[in-house]
């Protein structure tokens, strides 16, 4: 008795009876193609997770910096944040950008991955909200105590402290938020090219194109906390890594399935801590302009940051 063995077939041959069967395996050789395929489509995603941690941080550095005379003016003058108008601006953007990721983006995020994950509407919405109130309370204890320091027998001294303390605190709760955000879409990016190379395309497109304006708000809080352009473009780049590390994780895994629970506690938490760093820590500062032209345009900028990201959710 011979047996020939094609693909994952096997034929059998009975020489003595005259007869053939052809019997369907799971030969050694399919699998190996299914392990080529899966290798293959972890290469694709972590090249393509370079691509977006690297690329839209660059893209929105480059584009801020183009402003570099209107934000900060010329640099023998050191032009303070504050009474840079064209700033406002930005953050007025940044706000509006903000607010328009958490109520568009992440919180239905969040509510939909609670919801696959097998619990009820209300399950879902009491599950979310809460990661959102910690995020909110986390945030708020943090800048608290950072602000807490400083003398009090200087009372002038330490307010300077205590404003140059919130500056900095702002832009690092910021990066931490910004991380946190960052590492849900290495998950996102490198579980869809699991699935296949369309859906990881896409999905890439989709991420790509709502981090762009995104980050354009978020270099504008960090010029506004006290970073250097140097220092803003690299802490965006830093936190851009933490992406690649979530992306790295879910290949290592093999399935964003495992995590997908955990994603459902990222985007809350991150959710309320966008919304603490809009609406507590930028948007006060805002309130303060005396001219109603810069208000406007305040406000305006604003409008526009919250369009974009609707537009942008559309898209997707």
């Amino acid at each position: 008795m011979d047996s020939v063995t094609e693909s994952c077939k096997i034929q059998v041959i009975d020489k003595d009876m005259g007869t053939a069967e052809t019997i369907l395996c799971k030969s050694p050789l399919r699998r190996d193609l299914h392990s080529k395929k899966d290798m293959e489509r972890r290469r694709l995603a972590l090249v393509f997770v370079f691509w977006v941690c690297s690329v839209s941080p660059t893209i929105s550095a480059g584009t801020l910096g183009s402003f570099e005379p209107f934000l900060l003016g010329p640099e023998k003058y050191q032009m303070s944040f504050r009474s840079t108008g064209y700033l406002s601006f930005f953050l007025s953007f940044a706000v509006g950008g903000l607010l328009g990721d958490v109520f568009l983006h992440l919180l239905p995020e969040a509510w939909n991955m609670a919801k696959e994950g097998g619990l009820s509407e209300n399950e879902a919405c009491s599950q979310v909200g809460l990661c959102v109130l910690v995020g909110i309370f986390v945030f708020i204890v943090v800048e608290m105590i950072a602000n807490s320091g400083g003398d009090q027998h200087n009372a002038h001294n330490n307010n300077v402290l205590q404003e140059k303390g919130k500056k900095q605190v702002t832009g690092y709760l910021n990066l931490i938020a910004n991380g946190i955000d960052n590492f849900a879409h290495g998950l996102a990016v490198a579980g869809s090219f699991l699935v296949s190379y369309r859906t990881g395309i896409l999905t890439t497109g989709a991420i790509l194109l709502h981090e762009v304006p995104h980050e354009i708000g978020d270099f504008a809080i960090l010029l506004k906390s006290g970073f250097s352009r140097k220092e803003a473009a690299h802490a965006q780049l830093y936190t851009a890594g933490i992406g690649l590390c979530g992306a790295l994780f879910t290949l290592f895994l093999g399935t964003a399935d495992i995590l997908a629970g955990f994603q459902v506690y990222m985007l809350g938490f991150t959710a309320g801590g966008f919304l603490n760093i809009a609406l507590v820590s930028i948007l006060p500062d805002l309130l303060k302009e005396d001219s109603p032209a810069r208000s406007v345009g305040q406000l305006l900028a604003l409008l526009l940051g919250t369009i974009t990201m609707a537009a942008v959710t559309q898209c997707q």
